[in-house]
């Protein structure tokens, strides 16, 4: 098992969220978050004074998923996120030890 983390722009996550349910992955979390990475923020104008802006806004999706699945969620996240601009974010993958469903005591692939 696998946990698949993406950082991506928050606009493009239906997107990702809709071709991920198309693929047969049945559960993601998401977390609001703020980051920044080669585009080290940006200056915005408001009320005539300039600010830097150091952390944009992005998404974060995580999904677990067993080891056959992993490289088409990659190429699924890949592909729905991208803008081909800069920001469009990163996918992370780690190794899942062991997973447990609470309500019935389900463990590895099968709890997810």
């Amino acid at each position: 098992m696998k946990l698949v983390s993406a950082i991506i722009k928050p606009f493009k996550l239906d997107d990702v969220r809709e071709a991920l349910s198309e693929v047969g992955v049945q559960g993601v979390t998401v977390t609001e978050v703020k980051g920044f990475g080669r585009q080290k923020g940006h200056t915005e104008l408001y009320r005539g004074a300039e600010y830097v802006v150091d952390f944009l806004p992005k998404v974060k999706i995580e999904a677990a998923v067993d080891d056959h699945q992993v490289d088409q969620v990659i190429e699924t996240i890949s592909n729905s996120a991208n803008t081909g601009k800069i920001g469009d974010g990163k996918i992370f993958v780690v190794n899942l030890e062991q997973a447990i469903r609470i309500r019935t005591g389900e463990t590895g692939p099968e709890a997810l």
